[in-house]
């Protein structure tokens, strides 16, 4: 037999290596879901918040909470008192969070109280977020203080377990909803910001901060400056720097008087003029993607 023959007899005799399907980049991959700017938000920029959100029939009509962040950037745990919780933030994705939250909360069904769910090879193609949770379950998100949501509410009264939880205090950007505006938040690194997970197509965000930046009214108010945006989760997250020492209430009213002229500005379907066209280039300019 010549070598190429038994080249290729070797090769015959070679198991054949099944590659597992992978799963498809989403750009966008919680459009549809009735939380999805909170959602994107609990992912990238609050640090301790809670969805609760409930399982289809099909997927056992379970109760669970979908949490920014979990010890150890753990997926999933069940607590002590049998609560699910499962975290946006973790240390894998496969191209597609809405399948990586889903493919961990059905993981983390058959979990013992006490226990987490270990993190895993990523998962192949199956359901999503969209396709398990109850629809007719409102989600409404809670935004914490601390990481007091991991345990159960009798294990808070331990001693050892309370000092961790109020140590976890000073570890958290602070950080609150603004309620006039949806997915608004007031944060404070050093300074104080707001950031708006914005629920539209990023360019027609763009064209209408464009138009409200010409006119000198993209401000939130007096002492604050729009100061650039940044995409995740294919939305537009604009960000503006506040005045020093602004809290959260203070711009309760005017970021809502904001959100109706951004209203506005968004209905307007002619061609930017020159100085929005401008004003546009200027914003494009400063944006970042987050993926």
């Amino acid at each position: 037999m010549g070598k190429a023959s038994r080249r290729r007899a070797r090769q015959q005799e070679r198991p054949t290596r099944v590659r597992p399907p992978k799963v498809e980049y989403v750009e966008r991959p919680f459009e549809g879901l009735a939380a999805e700017t909170d959602l994107v938000a609990m992912r990238e920029i609050v640090p301790a918040a809670t969805i609760p959100v409930r399982t289809t029939a099909e997927h056992g009509g379970a109760d669970v909470l979908i949490a920014s962040l979990l010890p150890d950037l753990a997926p999933a745990l069940r607590r002590e008192d049998g609560t699910i919780l499962v975290g946006m933030q973790t240390a894998s994705s496969s191209g597609d969070a809405s399948r990586d939250v889903a493919h961990a909360l059905l993981r983390a069904l058959e979990l013992e109280p006490g226990q987490p769910l270990p993190v895993g090879a990523l998962p192949e193609p199956g359901p999503r977020l969209q396709d398990i949770l109850d629809p007719a379950v409102e989600p409404t998100i809670d935004v914490h203080a601390d990481f007091g949501y991991w345990v159960s509410a009798d294990q808070q009264d331990e001693a050892e377990v309370a000092q961790a939880v109020k140590d976890s205090a000073d570890q958290i950007v602070p950080t609150v909803r603004i309620d006039s505006a949806g997915s608004a938040y007031w944060c404070r690194m050093g300074r104080e910001f707001v950031r708006w997970v914005r629920p539209e197509d990023p360019e027609t965000v763009f064209d209408a901060l464009a138009r409200l930046h010409a006119a000198r009214e993209s401000a939130i108010e007096e002492g604050t400056r729009f100061v650039g945006a940044f995409r995740t989760c294919g939305l537009l997250v604009p960000v503006w720097e506040l005045a020093p020492g602004t809290e959260a209430d203070d711009v309760e009213g005017p970021l809502g008087e904001l959100g109706t002229r951004l209203d506005a500005a968004l209905a307007v379907t002619e061609p930017l003029t020159a100085d929005e066209r401008r004003a546009r280039a200027g914003l494009v300019s400063r944006q970042v993607s987050l993926r």
